[in-house]
């Protein structure tokens, strides 16, 4: 029913950025939020932001002030700049949205490293 097509994931050296987007796509009466959620080696998959339709967003602590989650309603994308990444930010990251039912991408891995 709702497809999200996700990108910019790679490699990138600890305090580099990356910019990761996601669109969503097929029959969707109402997109009421997207955002990211994250899940490390040995790790549960936690929030890293989220954007609803009116623009409020929600942050984890942890990538408060670091990360910025936005989004192209027209296109109904969503996009999270990840700047002053860390190794610890090293995780799988997800699409998510809300649909009102959840729908989640395939994943695009984040590796920080030097």
């Amino acid at each position: 029913q709702v497809h999200l097509v996700e990108s910019g994931g790679g490699l990138v050296q600890p305090g580099g950025s990356l910019r990761l987007s996601c669109a969503a796509s097929g029959t969707i009466f109402s997109l009421y939020a997207m955002g990211w959620y994250r899940q490390a080696p040995g790790k549960q998959r936690e929030l890293v932001a989220t954007i609803t339709r009116r623009g409020t967003t929600n942050y984890a602590d942890s990538m408060k002030g670091r990360f910025t989650i936005s989004r192209d309603g027209a296109k109904n994308t969503v996009y999270l700049q990840m700047d002053n990444l860390k190794p610890e930010d090293t995780a799988v990251y997800y699409c998510y949205a809300d649909a009102p039912t959840d729908y989640w991408g395939q994943g695009t891995r984040v590796t920080v490293s030097s």
